[in-house]
């Protein structure tokens, strides 16, 4: 009477034991991405929706019947991190890849990158921040790679007659042209063309302050009849005012010929006059070369007016020039840009200089006055506003000084407030810099020429007649192809190997048996 329960409840285990490996294994999915294998449950793809995941079939070109797995030639490292925000929901970003890597693979499986969590958002926007310096740096034009002529020829728009070969001579010498006087490291002539630039610059800045020197200048001498008291007539000498010598004049004009010359043929063969024309260093370059010109007609003109003499201060626009070296010089080019990049922090320390100098400037002036203080050099508060700056800034002139203890007081909290108050910005000033010059220096040890990658398509894999896709016609929907949509495809096997392992061949079943025997021995 007890044996045939016992029987019955043996095979009632093995048949419960059979139904949850049926169900474990029914439920269980198989992914293969870059050659490592990741296994987990149907459910846990089903909790993000709308993603590639989420949307696996067998009917996929990307799932393989033999071995019951999906493959995917894609990132391993990063996939990783992929199931397991399947499992946690929590996107963490992995330390050992590239960012652009890791968004084109966050866009592959179907996954917003905004969803990374903030202990790892500072790590993973770090690429955002080097790309936007790297576009930076291609503006500035700081490679010194002579491009090639098809490159020449789109830059200056005339593509479809290079390809034709109908290029005129003026299209050939046009780029030859633009290369010796705005490119100096293109070529050994335009090297040359830029070292006699660079001359002239420095000789007409050295020009425009030596003739200032006194020993320089020559005095202008009048003479001058008067009637003395006798009623005779004497004469004397009055030196009223000094010119510069007339050698200073013929230097001038050399380098200013050079100058106009140079911009003339740089516009006429430009790739683009509004771009040049809207240039701040052209700018600087043709306003510099038109005082000249303006200077010797306003002498020629307005020499006899009584102020004649401060329309020279309008030549110190020459001296503007020496921003033309930014062509001739990377450093000037990142030094420039970092001023840019750095907008917003040299704008919030002018703010807090500004506001420090008006509270000190008003505070000092009222401390002087508290005690008796005959000597006092604080007799308003513009006064108080020069003194404020001078000591914010850490310069101290000494030219004034407070001399009350209140005062000396307001003093030495103006100084602290001032160091700190440069103190801050400046950090971050440096670190544009920084990162600026390092990209540049990294940008110029890296090979010009890349070895190209061909993109090789997989061969499509053999369907079974009658098989249907995901989207219902043989042969399409979103993942058949030869990369499975988006790059991934199956293993290569051929029609014999699969019409004999296929799902419905007696090896196969075979196959499965043997495994859920196996499984069930051991669960037993």
């Amino acid at each position: 009477m007890t044996y045939i329960p016992k029987k019955n409840s043996y095979y009632s285990r093995s048949h419960a034991a059979m139904n949850l490996i049926n169900m474990d294994s029914e439920n269980r999915v198989v992914l293969n991405v870059g050659g490592i294998r990741h296994e987990t449950y149907k459910a846990t793809l089903k909790k993000i929706p709308a993603t590639r995941l989420s949307r696996l079939t067998e009917a996929l070109a990307n799932y393989d019947p033999i071995l019951n797995e999906y493959f995917f030639d894609r990132h391993p490292g990063v996939f990783a991190q992929v199931l397991n925000y399947y499992r946690t929901g929590k996107l963490h970003y992995p330390t050992d890849v590239c960012g652009p890597l890791f968004e084109e693979e966050l866009e592959f499986w179907g996954l917003d990158s905004n969803q990374v969590e903030p202990c790892c958002w500072m790590t993973y926007t770090q690429h955002r921040d080097t790309q936007e310096t790297l576009a930076v740096l291609d503006r500035l034009d700081l490679d010194t790679e002579k491009p090639s002529e098809e490159e020449l020829a789109r830059k200056f728009g005339f593509e479809e007659d290079y390809y034709k070969g109908t290029l005129s001579w003026w299209q050939e010498m046009k780029p030859r042209i633009w290369s010796l006087f705005d490119e100096p490291y293109s070529s050994n002539a335009a090297k040359i063309i830029g070292v006699v630039s660079v001359f002239f610059i420095c000789i007409s800045i050295l020009s425009f302050c030596l003739k200032t020197h006194p020993d320089m200048r020559v005095p202008f001498v009048r003479n001058i009849t008067v009637r003395t008291a006798n009623g005779s007539s004497a004469w004397f000498l009055d030196k009223t005012q000094t010119n510069a010598h007339i050698a200073f004049f013929y230097i001038e004009c050399v380098c200013n010929a050079w100058f106009t010359f140079e911009i003339l043929v740089r516009f006429i063969s430009s790739p683009n006059k509004c771009e040049f024309i809207k240039s701040s260093v052209n700018i600087i370059d043709y306003i510099a070369t038109l005082s000249f010109y303006i200077d010797l007609v306003l002498q020629r003109f307005a020499s006899h007016l009584e102020n004649a003499d401060i329309l020279e201060f309008f030549s110190i626009i020459r001296i503007m020039r020496l921003f033309k070296l930014t062509r001739h010089s990377s450093g000037l080019k990142i030094l420039i840009q970092t001023f840019r990049a750095s907008a917003k922090e040299l704008t919030l320390l002018v703010f807090f200089l500004v506001l420090g100098i008006v509270i000190f400037a008003s505070l000092v002036y009222y401390a002087e006055r508290i005690q008796t203080n005959p000597h006092n050099d604080f007799n308003s508060i513009p006064l108080g506003l020069w003194w404020a700056l001078v000591t914010m800034t850490t310069v101290g002139y000494g030219d004034m000084v407070p001399k009350t203890y209140i005062g000396m007081f307001v003093g030495a909290l103006c100084a602290l407030a001032g160091v700190l108050t440069i103190a801050l910005p400046v950090p971050v000033i440096v670190s544009n810099f920084a990162m600026y010059y390092s990209h540049t220096q990294a940008r110029a040890k890296l090979p010009k020429k890349r070895r190209r990658v061909l993109p090789v398509e997989q061969p499509r894999p053999p369907r079974l007649p009658g098989a249907v896709s995901a989207c219902g016609t043989p042969g399409s929907g979103p993942n058949s192809g030869p990369m499975g949509s988006g790059g991934t495809g199956p293993r290569r096997m051929n029609n014999k190997t699969k019409d004999l392992v296929s799902p419905k061949s007696d090896e196969y079943t075979a196959m499965l048996s043997k495994n859920r025997e196996g499984k069930m021995a051991s669960l037993l």
